[in-house]
C-alpha cells in the first residue's frame, strides 16, 4: 500500500524547485502581484513491511541488538523489501561495498535500514571507513517514493575527515564525523584515524537530540522548535532551495513523530558493527 500526501504549506518561488539529483519538481503555479506561487511538491510515502522488535535479544540493561553479526535479519533497502547486493556481512560487521560511483552509484546499491520506527532511545554502534570514505547514520527516517533517504531525516555524519572533501565544506565543520550534517558541527572532534574502529551514540527523546562520539557528547540539538527551523533555513536543505526537504525535515518524524535509523551509500567502503539500542519511551 502507498500514501499520497499533499503538503499543506504553500511557498514563494521565482522559478520550479530543482533538487540536488537536478531533477525538476511536480508543481502548480499561479502569478499573484510580481511573484509565481508554487505549491510544496507532492510526494507519496511507501508502506513496507516492518519487524517485531519482541523477536530481538534484549538483555537485562534493557538492550535490544539490531544485528547479530552474522545476517541480516530485520535489515532491508530504503524503498525496498530486500537488502541491496552491494551491502554484504565482513567479519561480523554490516559493510558497503565501494562502488567508486558517488552515491547510491553500485549496480545494486542505496541505504539500508533497520525495518522498525523508533522514538524515543538511545541507540548505539560501532563505524569504521576506508580512505577517503563518506556515509551516515540517519534517523527519523520516512520512506518517500523515489527520494533518498536523507530527504526527511537528519544525518550523524560518518567520514575521512583527513582525506574526504566533504570535510573542509560546509561551515565551521559541520560535515565532519558525528556532525548533525550541514547545519551543526561535532565539537570536540575526536574521530580515529582511517581503519579504526569508533563508538557512535545517537540519543534522542521528546526532541532533543545528542550526539556522542567515542564516548563524547559533541552535537546537542531539539527538534520542532523555532532553532530547528531555523538551522535548516540556513542549511542546504532550506525552503527556498530545497522545498520537500524541507518540509519533511521541518516535521521529522510525521505526526507520531518517529521513524526508521539506516546507514547510508555513498559509493565507499564503510563499516558498522555493534549495532543496539534502549528504547525510553
Amino acid at each position: 500500500m502507498k500514501k499520497t500526501v499533499l503538503l499543506a504549506s504553500a511557498i514563494v518561488l521565482t522559478a520550479g524547485f530543482v533538487s540536488c539529483g537536478g531533477k525538476k519538481a511536480d508543481s502548480t503555479e499561479t502569478a499573484t502581484s510580481n511573484e509565481t506561487v508554487a505549491e510544496t511538491p507532492k510526494y507519496t510515502l511507501m508502506d513496507l513491511p516492518t519487524v517485531d522488535l519482541s523477536e530481538f535479544p534484549k538483555d537485562a540493561d534493557g538492550w535490544i541488538t539490531l544485528f547479530d553479526g552474522k545476517t541480516f535479519k530485520g535489515w532491508r533497502g530504503y524503498n525496498r523489501e530486500d537488502v541491496p547486493s552491494a551491502w554484504i556481512i565482513d567479519d561480523g560487521a554490516i559493510h558497503i561495498k565501494g562502488s567508486g560511483e558517488g552515491e547510491a552509484g553500485a549496480k545494486d546499491g542505496g541505504d539500508i535500514l533497520f525495518a522498525h520506527k523508533f522514538k524515543n532511545y538511545e541507540f548505539e554502534f560501532e563505524w569504521k571507513v576506508a580512505k577517503g570514505s563518506n556515509s551516515g547514520v540517519l534517523y527519523m527516517i520516512q520512506e518517500v517514493k523515489d527520494e533518498h533517504s536523507y530527504i526527511s531525516a537528519p544525518e550523524y555524519q560518518v567520514l575521512d575527515n583527513e582525506n574526504h572533501p566533504d570535510a573542509k565544506l560546509g561551515v565551521d565543520g559541520n560535515r565532519q564525523s558525528a556532525s548533525l550534517y550541514d547545519m551543526i558541527p561535532a565539537k570536540p572532534q575526536n574521530a580515529k584515524a582511517v581503519g579504526e574502529w569508533n563508538k557512535g551514540k545517537i540519543l534522542s527523546y521528546k526532541g532533543t537530540i545528542v550526539h556522542y562520539q567515542n564516548d563524547e557528547p559533541v552535537v546537542e540539538y531539539h527538534l520542532w522548535t523555532k532553532q530547528w527551523t531555523d538551522m535548516l533555513q540556513a542549511s542546504k536543505f532550506s525552503q527556498k532551495d530545497w522545498p520537500l526537504a524541507f518540509e519533511l525535515l521541518n516535521n521529522c518524524g510525521g505526526e507520531k513523530r518517529e521513524g526508521f535509523i539506516g546507514f547510508q551509500d555513498h559509493g565507499d567502503d564503510v563499516w558498522y558493527r555493534n549495532i543496539r539500542i534502549k528504547i525510553t519511551d
